[in-house]
């Protein structure tokens, strides 16, 4: 199996995350992001469901397949699906709650970092055509995003559904690549997409269980794009954490 990297890991509170032989450096920011409370994003995850944005979003495991153990808590798993009035089933969870909200709190270091990076450093926004800052937990408040949340419904979850659900769905003629392949019933898309003078490649995939696309997962990577492309078609399997919707 053809081996690649997301982007180069880095940890806003560690130093020694910072990347060595053969990766790039990753970009310095002006300032120490906020890592949200629990009821900050307990907060925008019910405004996600009010909007009916969680069904753009397909089923994930929280157990993560490079280290094998789950990148979050339980209690903070529960938590996060009950503010969205979803019955908590350990280990899998929606996709968009896990991967948007819940990196956040994993302090699960994996092969390529931490989980959160990709929201912090910038990369994956920059390769998504935006700001660096885009996917940045901004807040107006020492409580993070309650206040600002409840005053600009704009949450992370709708910012991030919208960069990538439109290249999933249709994918344009200027991404960098895009494939899909059967798993069994299953149709599974990845769609590559490397914004002007960006440093990485985003990757967007998602799943089609029948009744349209819906995101998996979302991320920067670095290496040969075309080598993952090969072993997305040549291998077919759920990828990246995904489960099968229907059990």
């Amino acid at each position: 199996m053809v081996e690649f990297r997301p982007f180069a890991p880095h940890s806003v509170t560690d130093a020694s995350d910072t990347p060595t032989t053969g990766r790039p450096q990753p970009r310095t920011l002006a300032r120490v992001p906020r890592i949200p409370s629990l009821d900050a994003a307990a907060a925008s995850i019910r405004i996600d469901a009010e909007q009916g944005l969680l069904s753009s979003w397909a089923h994930s495991t929280v157990v993560d397949e490079h280290t094998g153990g789950p990148v979050i808590e339980r209690e903070v798993f529960d938590a996060l699906h009950a503010a969205a009035g979803l019955a908590p089933d350990w280990p899998e969870g929606n996709a968009g709650i896990l991967h948007v909200y819940g990196y956040w709190f994993s302090s699960v270091k994996t092969p390529f970092g931490m989980k959160r990076d990709r929201w912090v450093d910038g990369h994956l926004a920059s390769a998504l055509g935006l700001k660096p800052d885009a996917f940045l937990w901004r807040s107006s408040t020492p409580e993070n995003r309650v206040t600002e949340t409840l005053l600009e419904p704009e949450t992370l979850l709708k910012l991030v559904t919208e960069a990538a659900l439109p290249l999933l769905h249709e994918p344009p003629a200027h991404v960098t690549g895009t494939a899909d392949a059967r798993v069994g019933n299953l149709k599974t898309r990845v769609v590559l997409q490397r914004g002007p003078g960006a440093d990485a490649t985003a990757l967007v995939y998602g799943i089609d269980a029948g009744d349209g696309f819906r995101l998996v997962t979302l991320f920067p990577l670095q290496g040969d794009t075309d080598a993952v492309m090969a072993d997305f078609t040549s291998n077919p399997r759920l990828r990246w954490n995904a489960v099968d919707p229907r059990g």
